[in-house]
């Protein structure tokens, strides 16, 4: 069958309907499977499955296997010991290049994607119900498994209706792409976080208790919350007034108390990352919610091209790298074996030098401290100025890189400094002047979106312009798109090279290793990103930082250092 200049001896559509508790990998439940071409159909329940060494289908290159939300099926795979498809069409994230941007209003699922194509679907709720059956796990009556295969036949047959209405939209050899990234985020999923399961439940069991203790010792310092443990915004109001600590207000004139304002803020004035921590902590954290597996894995699903910016978006309570900062202590490596945390130095700055083609801004990257360099090009700091040397200054021009990257304005980056507003105008001003061959660029690119009513990253991930777009968040997303672009090729690099990667993390990926292999396997994991930002940024190459953490030690972000040693002396080892 031919599809864009590429012909397949067959083409496979398969829905696999499993369970899998908190935390745990897939259990088959059963499985539906039809080649396209020739009908042929394949209905297997779960013990017929289990005496099957390979899959009823091919897997070969010469084949397309098809699915929507294909991570789910090629963890089935994986659980079942199955070899995984050579090509694979996710007409999930096919379905989100065409509307992204464009709030379906039926949502992305297979049902939001059959009714945006205006063909039959099966009612919702019975959706759910089948759905919640699977959840369950079984043992399930003959009646159960019957209403079970039929429901996972209707998902292919529905697959089958949507490939004919999609298939004239289709960008095949970038769409096989997209699917190749779902194979190793399977893999990623299946590999979870090392998590310090005994430690957890301890914090579970004495999280309450703890609570009332961590409010009196780190509001000490601030004097923010009642007696009752409440946060209270006029005492904050008075905290931000002794210190000089400008904050941004709501057009109502209160405070704004968003998260997203206190992770900035607290990036600012560090002095404010532990009260930063303890909101997080009381006000969301959900110990309980971590799904965390029998063996000690944190695993969930990675929301792979959930985010507008094609980002993975895992749920901030189920996923380790979601809650509080100073949660990430529970992260450690098992007996004999280590983690690296490996991320993109200045990632974005790097990927607007290279996309931009701006020589001053590409220089700045390649001298290894672009904020530094940003400063002598504008003629801020002398030539041999060094970050011992200029480090308020180095600051302040750091803070404004990172200001144009995500679109803040003049007076927002003066708050963020701590500056009178006429500072950030100036050096914003002195941004356009440096790097006038980016500002082009990106005046260009927006330009270029509201235009054509889209915007797209090198390999095709699509913003189409909706009503009330905010031009700034255009404008920034050739950096997050391409960002993302870029991780998601090093993790299928990384995992098809064997490397067990734990987790994508924004810019930056945790892998595992035994001891003995740690520094070569973070070496190998390096030059695959290096491969990764050359094939995206056309030539120009990106460098790496890597945190190792060898066993007994654990995961530790120096934002949280302050709270988890609060919270471990009031815990207490003995009580553990």
């Amino acid at each position: 069958m031919k599809f864009a200049h590429q012909t397949f001896a067959e083409v496979w559509l398969a829905d696999f309907e499993f369970y899998a508790p908190p935390g745990e990998c897939p259990e088959v439940i059963c499985l539906v499977a039809r080649e396209l071409v020739s009908g042929r159909l394949v209905r297997l329940w779960h013990d017929e499955i289990n005496g099957l060494h390979t899959p009823p289908y091919r897997t070969d290159p010469k084949v397309l296997f098809v699915a929507y939300y294909a991570s789910a099926e090629i963890g089935c795979h994986l659980s079942l010991g199955w070899p995984l498809p050579a090509n694979i069409l996710d007409l999930y994230t096919e379905f989100r290049v065409l509307s992204n941007g464009l709030s379906p209003p039926c949502g992305n699922g297979l049902l939001g994607a059959l009714a945006w194509h205006g063909l039959a679907t099966i009612a919702a709720d019975e959706k759910t119900g089948m759905r919640d059956l699977a959840i369950r796990g079984g043992p399930f009556t003959p009646e159960e498994k019957a209403a079970l295969l039929e429901y996972c036949q209707s998902d292919v047959d529905a697959l089958a209706r949507l490939l004919t209405a999609m298939r004239a939209s289709l960008d095949l050899p970038r769409a096989l792409l997209r699917g190749r990234y779902m194979k190793a985020a399977a893999r990623m999923e299946r590999t979870g976080v090392p998590m310090d399961i005994v430690l957890l439940e301890c914090l579970r069991e004495h999280w309450d208790s703890l609570k009332s203790g961590l409010i009196s010792r780190i509001d000490a310092d601030y004097g923010v919350y009642d007696e009752k443990g409440a946060f209270k915004q006029t005492r904050f109001a008075g905290y931000l007034a002794e210190n000089s600590i400008p904050w941004p207000h709501l057009d109502s004139g209160a405070l704004n108390l968003k998260d997203d304002t206190f992770r900035d803020m607290a990036r600012s004035y560090p002095e404010l990352g532990p009260l930063k921590e303890l909101r997080v902590s009381l006000g969301q954290m959900r110990l309980e919610a971590l799904e965390v597996g029998k063996d000690g894995r944190n695993r969930c699903l990675l929301s792979a091209f959930r985010a507008r910016t094609g980002r993975n978006q895992p749920s901030n309570k189920k996923f380790i790298f979601g809650p509080a900062v100073w949660l990430r202590g529970l992260i450690r490596p098992e007996t004999g074996w280590g983690l690296a945390y490996i991320d993109w130095s200045q990632q974005e700055f790097g990927i607007a030098a290279a996309l931009s083609k701006d020589s001053a801004m590409q220089e700045a990257y390649l001298s290894g401290d672009p904020y530094l360099a940003f400063a002598i090009q504008a003629g801020a700091v002398p030539e041999d100025a060094t970050k011992t040397s200029h480090p308020e200054v180095r600051e302040q021009f750091k803070a404004c890189a990172l200001a144009v990257q995500y679109g803040m304005g003049a007076e927002a980056l003066a708050i963020k400094i701590g500056q009178p507003p006429y500072r950030g105008r100036e050096l914003l001003a002195l941004h356009k002047r440096t790097y006038r061959t980016f500002w082009r660029w990106s005046h260009s690119a927006l330009d270029t979106a509201m235009l054509n009513g889209a915007l797209n990253s090198v390999f095709g991930w699509r913003i189409h312009i909706g009503p009330g777009v905010n031009p700034r968040s255009i404008q920034n997303f050739p950096m997050q798109a391409n960002g993302a672009e870029m991780l998601r090729l090093a993790c299928c690099f990384a995992t098809e090279a064997g490397i067990r990667v734990c987790a994508p993390v924004h810019d930056a990926i945790l892998i595992e290793a035994p001891l003995d292999d740690l520094e070569k396997t973070v070496q190998q994991t390096q030059d695959l990103m290096v491969d990764a930002s050359r094939i995206v940024l056309d030539g120009f190459t990106l460098r790496s930082d890597a945190e190792l953490i060898r066993y007994p030690d654990r995961y530790s972000d120096k934002r949280g250092k302050a709270m988890w040693s609060e919270v471990m002396d009031l815990l207490g080892r003995s009580t553990c």
